[in-house]
């Protein structure tokens, strides 16, 4: 990119006085005034990039152009997809996500000492918060001792890992870790480390103040925006360049505004509205862009409402759900404990500089929707999308329908239990569990889930004795505040017992089902459901024995649990009997939006707050006492099979490659539409016979201790081996076949792993052909790292997730994309063909190549891919071999 003379940032950069305090700021009036353009019709958060725009002009990757096109962005009606340079404040991780970019950031200081280089060059140069939630297991629940002994259970699965991360804290500046037992990393966030409008000193040492922004190893960074903080997942490779200094390449997006009025009525939730949202936004496709809501709704809409929304972004496809700074996120900064002189400055700065929400705000969008709240009714969503959503009043009628469709299996087969006086039979409830970051922040659903709890137990209701239940908050202010309005007691009651602060089942770690229902379920092939207060519902997420998972609001969790069973019209149904004999119905132990509110009033308090992150990088006894060394380099443990010293920089010369076109590549997989990254790389548990358990197996590792995948995500070996490994996933290739499994070189059919490994043995390339909306879901790096491990070079679909595609990108894999109306299925493809790939040596952003399919018959067939490199800097970051090569070999040169 060409570089254009600078305006004088001196014109932009003011000084604002907050009470006694003078600090300064890049002021978006000012650069109006400087004839840069009018900026005033910007959504928000599009005003939080033009700022960072503003702020990095004298950098060199952010030119005069570059801010006017902001201006320009308006006056065309919400769009100018030009390349920026945009530069987040700080990047949030999370355990299974951050265990693999620390294991890179140790290999890459390795790499640098072979190349001749200081290793303690390797060092975030923006802040880095690593938040350990995605470890704890569901092994114990539904009694007093479950969360202690899932505590106990989680480090001795992970004290390797825990070992290394206590390691990384010490070795690297500008990295902190939370510790196990605090909470998950996205409701950290929100209720502790955001700050709304951040401040740091500049190279002269002068304070600036300037919008919160982040990047975060998770897709559900975006729960933060509900706090009005520009945050977003990205691959953990992507993180890793930015906080080693690397801008984010990005398009300036297009935003859509969401248009919120009216009002929820009662017996509704803040998780029935984003059900709605996701189903909307969905339909409407947002993929790559910004969703900002607005509207008069907003002025009764909780910001633990707005984190909700916020936090689903991912499942509705957008980039980000942004809502804007108001008196209601200065309300929740101050009920959550943040300094009052930080809150008088979030005020100031956002009336200041254009970012405030008031009466008179009405920016200019891209495209809008409306929804009125009032409309809005009690749901579910399910049972392997979020965006399917199913009024309550629906649930019973669509799940059926689903048996007969989706599962096609029929209703009524019953499968006895050994030891039990009941049956199994498709659509029972075997996993009930109030979960995630979505909910979980969120006390209005959660002081009602415990208020449903206690009218149930009032009158003599329990759970059903095959419902798995349990109660993971997203950080311990949930535990105070239960127990202050003694709530917990009657969750406990009814098997919602505390079994730790973290994911859990969200991400799959449900844990085991008991023996005796997983073998009922196993042989009848039945299709059991879980009902989870989470935002994922994917096949072979939630557990491998359940097939059928459906999200809902924590209340509602609790009532299917006491129910047992999807087969049932919650809304009107009877769904258990009291002490007397008496029918009772899901209204009967619904409390009133009065109820919930009085007791959050009285409950969620700012000291609560303030007492439990009083000392959040502390840790519990069992942290503190992990032992760990101070070298600037790991000593990588020759045995360990959770932490391994992956290949991308051994023997990595000092120079990059060049593109070259890809020759003769076999097929590997041929997927569908909506391949997850769930998927591609899962994070749940895996068996003995997988490639994965093989070679645990091998090294002494009994299968009570695999753990999951996810927790393996610093051993590449495991990881390879689990990619394409999903339970679940279906290779056209194979003839209903589900599983990790394709045709070898040889035809025969055999694990994706093996077969991989046969090819490269060839000196093969490889390729996977897919659907659309490839890459879907979670924010992973291993879906994007084993993949290129395998040997493939390029992924040919008809549209790639935003993430993923980065990912992939990120570690030299080459993205195309179909043209022309091409599909695999209009191709007629077998996975018996050879694919060839030319014009990549002189490949330029989102240039179209021609492409050479060989049929298994010797035919051919020519068409024209696009190319999804999509920036100027990505062709370097291929030509490198990968996003951190090119960080390692710039560094290195700098030496």
């Amino acid at each position: 990119m060409p570089i254009t003379v600078g305006h004088d940032t001196a014109k932009t950069r003011k000084t604002l006085t907050v009470g006694d305090q003078s600090i300064a700021y890049y002021s978006i009036p000012a650069a109006t005034e400087a004839g840069l353009g009018d900026f005033s019709n910007l959504p928000a958060a599009l005003k939080v990039v033009l700022e960072n725009m503003l702020r990095f002009e004298d950098d060199k990757t952010v030119t005069v152009d570059d801010i006017k096109a902001f201006a320009t962005w308006g006056a065309q009606g919400g769009k100018n997809p030009r390349e920026i340079a945009y530069r987040p404040a700080r990047v949030l991780m999370q355990d299974f996500t951050g265990v693999p970019a620390v294991v890179d950031l140790a290999a890459m200081r390795d790499g640098l000492v072979a190349l001749g280089g200081d290793p303690e060059k390797i060092n975030p140069l923006n802040p880095v918060d690593l938040v350990i939630d995605h470890s704890v297991m569901i092994d114990e629940f539904g009694n007093p001792r479950a969360f202690q002994m899932n505590v106990d259970r989680e480090y001795e699965r992970n004290m390797e890992r825990y070992t290394f991360l206590k390691w990384g804290q010490s070795a690297f500046n500008n990295f902190r870790v939370v510790p196990p037992g605090t909470g998950i990393c996205h409701q950290v966030n929100l209720e502790y480390l955001a700050q709304t409008v951040w401040t740091d000193a500049d190279q002269n040492g002068e304070q600036v103040a300037y919008p919160d922004t982040l990047v975060g190893t998770d897709s559900h960074t975006t729960m933060v925006n509900g706090a009005a903080v520009l945050g977003w997942g990205v691959g953990g490779i992507e993180a890793e360049a930015a906080m080693l200094g690397q801008p984010i390449s990005m398009l300036i997006p297009e935003v859509i505004g969401f248009e919120l009025t009216g009002s929820m009525v009662e017996g509704t939730t803040g998780t029935d509205l984003v059900l709605k949202v996701v189903e909307m936004l969905r339909a409407k496709g947002v993929v790559g862009k910004f969703v900002e809501f607005y509207g008069e709704g907003l002025d009764r809409l909780p910001l633990a409402d707005r984190a909700t929304i916020a936090n689903m972004a991912p499942e509705y496809g957008a980039t980000c759900g942004f809502f804007p700074i108001d008196g209601e996120t200065l309300r929740y900064l101050r009920n959550t404990g943040r300094d009052e002189d930080r809150i008088a400055l979030v005020e100031a700065y956002a009336k200041e500089n254009g970012f405030w929400r008031g009466a008179d705000y009405a920016p200019i969008y891209t495209d809008t929707l409306h929804l009125d709240m009032g409309t809005i009714v009690p749901a579910i969503s399910g049972p392997k999308r979020p965006q399917d959503f199913v009024a309550l009043t629906d649930g019973q009628k669509a799940f059926r329908k689903e048996m007969e469709e989706t599962f096609k299996r029929p209703m009524g087969k019953e499968v006895s239990v050994e030891g039990e006086d009941y049956t199994m039979e498709s659509g029972k409830v075997v996993i009930a569990s109030i979960t995630s970051c979505t909910n979980t922040s969120n006390p209005y659903v959660m002081i009602g889930a415990g208020l449903v709890a206690r009218k149930a137990r009032a009158l003599g209701l329990n759970r059903k004795p095959w419902v798995k239940t349990s109660l993971a908050p997203g950080s311990q202010v949930v535990s105070a505040y239960l127990e202050a309005a003694d709530l917990q007691e009657d969750l406990d009651a009814i098997g919602f017992n505390l079994v730790g602060y973290g994911c859990t089942t969200c991400i799959g770690n449900s844990g085991p089902l008991q023996p005796e229902i997983s073998q009922a379920i196993a042989d009848g092939d039945l299709v059991a459901t879980s009902v989870l207060s989470g935002n994922r519902n994917f096949e072979g997420r939630i557990s491998p024995d359940v097939r059928a998972n459906y999200l809902a609001s924590p209340p509602l969790v609790v009532a299917y649990a006491l129910a047992g069973t999807l087969d049932i019209n919650l809304a009107e149904d009877v769904i258990g009997t009291d002490k007397d004999g008496n029918d009772v119905y899901l209204k009967d132990i619904w409390p009133s939006s009065q109820e919930v509110a009085e007791l959050v009033e009285a409950t969620v308090t700012r000291e609560a707050f303030q007492e439990k992150y009083a000392e959040v990088f502390t840790g519990d006894e069992k942290w503190q006492s992990v032992e760990t060394t101070d070298q600037k380099t790991y000593d990588w443990p020759p045995t360990s099979t959770y932490v391994q010293n992956p290949p991308y920089f051994q023997g990595m010369s000092p120079e990059p490659g060049v593109i070259t076109n890809i020759e003769g590549a076999k097929v590997l997989a041929i997927l569908g539409d909506m391949i997850t990254t769930d998927h591609i790389s899962p994070a749940g548990s895996f068996k003995e016979s997988t490639p994965a358990g093989r070679y645990l197996t091998e090294r002494q590792v009994a299968p009570r201790e695999f753990n999951s995948y996810g927790s393996r995500r610093g051993n590449h070996e495991v990881m390879m081996r689990g990619t394409f490994a999903n339970i679940r996933i279906k290779n056209e290739m194979l003839d209903g076949v589900e599983g990790g499994y394709t045709k070898g070189p040889d035809g025969e059919q055999m694990s994706i792993f093996d077969a991989a490994m046969a090819h490269q043995e060839a000196d093969t390339p490889l390729v996977i052909f897919g659907g659309e909306q490839y890459g879907a879901g979670s924010s992973r790096d291993w879906a994007a790292k084993g993949t290129a491990l395998l040997g493939v070079k390029a992924v040919i679909a008809e549209s790639f997730e935003r993430i993923h595609r980065s990912n992939l990108v990120g570690m030299g894999v080459i993205p195309f994309e179909f043209t022309s109306g091409d599909t695999r299925k209009s191709l007629g493809l077998t996975g018996d063909e050879t694919v060839s790939i030319s014009g990549l040596d002189t490949i330029q952003p989102l240039q179209e190549v021609p492409c050479t399919i060989t049929m298994g018959d010797g035919s051919t067939k020519e068409i024209t891919l696009k190319c999804r490199i999509d920036t100027a800097i990505e062709i370097e970051y291929i030509e490198h071999g990968g996003v951190l090569h090119y960080v390692l070999r710039n560094l290195a040169s700098a030496a």
